[in-house]
């Protein structure tokens, strides 16, 4: 039962390693922070080496003899992707969280050329889950929890025009972009339950939750006007750590089935639970195509899958 679930319910995490992307603020960084608490090894997954070592010396203040550790990852480049999946000092990975992400920008490029949202929501950690893979099948229990949003529901897909380059709206770039987080966790669960794998591919989202996400995009073209109105919706939002339960759930919680959709009870906040999706999320169809897409866009693909 998920009924009045919170970080307290987390299972003793000693002896397992987790990847946590963005971690350095928001629900990414309080995922790592109670992971750490319960004992696990976590690596923080974070762009900004500074922001990445303050993230670090957070949890470590704040959770006495934790082990966490920055490791530089930039999801809008895919050299950074390998560099981070070829220079990981770590034995075993029984739990990567992708869960970094970017919100309503104005258009933009990845590094490799990729409209940003599209390329660091969804390629990014495509690349990561698939360069990860040996080490996540090779020890027993693993999961990988990809956090998407209810506002998936604002776009689906559009597979001829992946880069939003015809008609580019930033919300709707937004939603489509979290449609592919839904579209890869239900392939990637699709295709593990194929291959005999116990590796658990799960989703989640925060519901409204109070984070610098909301008003990044309007801070970075200067719409001070937007950002107070966003500014205005944390305002009635849940606090991070609130936003974060339904992540924590799907990485820990005994018996999370693969390919299941965790998220407030009561749709934008409340103790996590199964959560709505769109039909189109659990496309086969749409799954394959994206996810062959995704390898030629990438250059990555998935062993044994």
């Amino acid at each position: 039962m998920t009924q009045g679930w919170s970080a307290r319910d987390i299972p003793d995490q000693s002896g397992r390693t987790a990847v946590v992307t963005g971690a350095n603020s928001g629900i990414g960084l309080i995922t790592a922070r109670e992971l750490a608490r319960c004992g696990a090894r976590v690596l923080l997954a974070c762009r900004d080496e500074r922001r990445g070592e303050e993230a670090a010396a957070r949890i470590r203040y704040a959770v006495r003899g934790a082990d966490v550790e920055f490791a530089p990852l930039d999801l809008a480049d895919l050299s950074s992707v390998r560099a981070f999946a070829k220079g990981l000092r770590a034995d075993r990975i029984d739990l990567l969280v992708n869960n970094a992400g970017v919100m309503a920008l104005p258009y933009g490029r990845t590094a490799d050329g990729f409209e940003t949202q599209f390329g660091v929501n969804h390629l990014g950690h495509f690349a990561l889950t698939g360069l990860l893979l040996p080490k996540l099948v090779a020890t027993g229990g693993a999961r990988v929890v990809t956090v998407s949003s209810g506002l998936h529901a604002l776009g689906n897909i559009d597979m001829g025009d992946l880069n939003s380059e015809r008609n580019y709206r930033r919300w709707t770039a937004y939603g489509r972009s979290k449609t592919a987080n839904l579209l890869f966790a239900h392939e990637l669960a699709r295709r593990l339950a194929a291959a005999g794998s116990g590796l658990v591919a799960a989703a989640a989202h925060p519901g409204l939750a109070a984070t610098n996400l909301h008003t990044a995009g309007a801070r970075l073209e200067g719409r001070r006007v937007v950002e107070r109105v966003m500014d205005l919706t944390n305002l009635l939002a849940q606090p991070a750590s609130a936003g974060a339960l339904p992540t924590l759930y799907a990485a820990t919680a005994p018996g999370v089935r693969p390919d299941s959709f965790t998220g407030p009870r009561l749709g934008w906040r409340g103790a996590p639970g199964p959560s709505w999706r769109a039909g189109w999320t659990r496309d086969d169809v749409a799954g394959e195509r994206l996810w062959v897409a995704s390898e030629q866009l990438t250059g990555v693909t998935y062993p044994g899958l």
